[in-house]
């Protein structure tokens, strides 16, 4: 009897400690895996992959992944470094019908922040926000009147025309035959920011831009679909190179492709924008690809990766964004020019000069054009 109530107790004892042991470990698990924010984006038309602007989009998210112990939720590349932050990309249909569908699904499974990469998203972004007022929202490169800090929409800028007088300057330096060229993707004032800033640089430099004829520009179309046309891209930068341009710069994003096709096959060269594009290319597994990078001087890098990265980080550090209006400019590195291992002795014996003219800029001894428009007075005023 004594045995028996003695492995009695012993069992008990196992039972009890077997339990505290397995309710710990869960709580240890549970704990391990708890998810402290939930930061959703949406893409703009042309998807991950685009080389471009929603491929910078897409860094920020891994940016954020990698600082912060976060994952990509059903990402195909498995970026995972913790699982404190989830993170997910949607990717609108190829008209972008769906853009406000897919914000809605994002609030809806309790994302804490979510963004719309691009203009087109300004009206899906300002309903959904009524709905869902405990979820924060950000556009990017997109205007809604009226925010203030209490508001639960943020308003994400870029200075492009300042990056795109950089990349003006370099053209300008780089060109052999005195004749640079601009394609635009959808023609609205946000891409003419682009062109004023691009005009402006590379007549700063170079006197010979300066003259009739020299600088050409073009635009693919009237609607978003212009950004993922690389077909028409290509048409346009052959018929410049013909005319005698030698280096051209788009602000197209998918589309750009064609420009960078078209420079190959011609011998002529591009400037990419918003991702380093240059270095995209020539990281890539096929040959074909890689050959086009031979032919891209620069990107214009609009750190669209910035703005989600800084965005997210201030979430996950104080717990709330303030609405309104924010915008990155060279001062901060929400714009540049790419230098990477690929392009870097291309750029060898002007970066000092770009980086004096980035410094002028930055200090307000240059004041750079935001539209094409405005570029005639701004050289008669700036330029002997």
């Amino acid at each position: 009897m004594k045995k028996m109530k003695k492995l009695f107790f012993v069992l008990l004892v196992l039972a009890i400690v077997t339990s505290l042991l397995t309710s710990w470990f869960f709580k240890k698990k549970k704990q391990k895996v708890e998810t402290k924010y939930k930061i959703g984006i949406v893409f703009d038309i042309g998807g991950k992959g685009d080389k471009s602007f929603n491929d910078s989009a897409y860094e920020g998210l891994r940016r954020i992944a990698k600082d912060y112990k976060g994952y990509i939720k059903d990402d195909p590349d498995n970026v995972d470094f913790g699982k404190e932050i989830e993170l997910k990309y949607l990717e609108p249909k190829s008209g972008g019908q769906d853009r406000e569908l897919l914000l809605r699904v994002l609030a809806e499974e309790g994302y804490d922040l979510v963004v719309g990469v691009g203009f087109m998203f300004g009206d899906s972004i300002g309903k959904v926000a009524k709905d869902f007022p405990d979820v924060h929202f950000a556009i990017i490169d997109g205007f809604i009147p009226d925010l203030n800090a209490d508001s639960n929409i943020t308003c994400l800028g870029f200075a492009e025309h300042e990056g795109s007088f950089l990349v003006g300057a370099i053209a300008g330096m780089l060109t052999k035959s005195n004749k640079v060229g601009f394609i635009g993707g959808m023609d609205i004032p946000l891409i003419h920011k682009f062109q004023g800033g691009f005009l402006a640089g590379a007549m700063y430099v170079n006197p010979e831009l300066r003259k009739d004829g020299n600088l050409v520009g073009q635009y693919i179309g009237k609607d978003p679909t212009a950004f993922n046309d690389p077909k028409t891209a290509e048409s346009i930068a052959l018929n410049m190179f013909n005319q005698g341009a030698d280096i051209i710069y788009h602000a197209a994003g998918g589309s750009g492709t064609g420009l960078f096709k078209a420079a190959k096959d011609t011998g002529n060269y591009a400037i990419g924008v918003d991702s380093d594009q240059g270095l995209v290319l020539a990281s890539s597994d096929s040959a074909e690809t890689k050959a086009l990078a031979n032919h891209i001087y620069t990107s214009m890098l609009k750190r669209v990766d910035t703005g989600i990265y800084l965005t997210s980080k201030t979430l996950i550090e104080t717990g709330k964004v303030d609405g309104g209006y924010k915008t990155f400019t060279l001062a901060d590195d929400g714009v540049g020019y790419a230098v990477n291992d690929f392009n870097k002795d291309q750029l060898l014996g002007i970066q000092g000069k770009i980086d004096e003219i980035k410094q002028k800029i930055v200090k307000g001894e240059v004041v750079v054009p935001d539209h094409d428009s405005k570029v005639a007075d701004w050289a008669a005023q700036n330029l002997k």
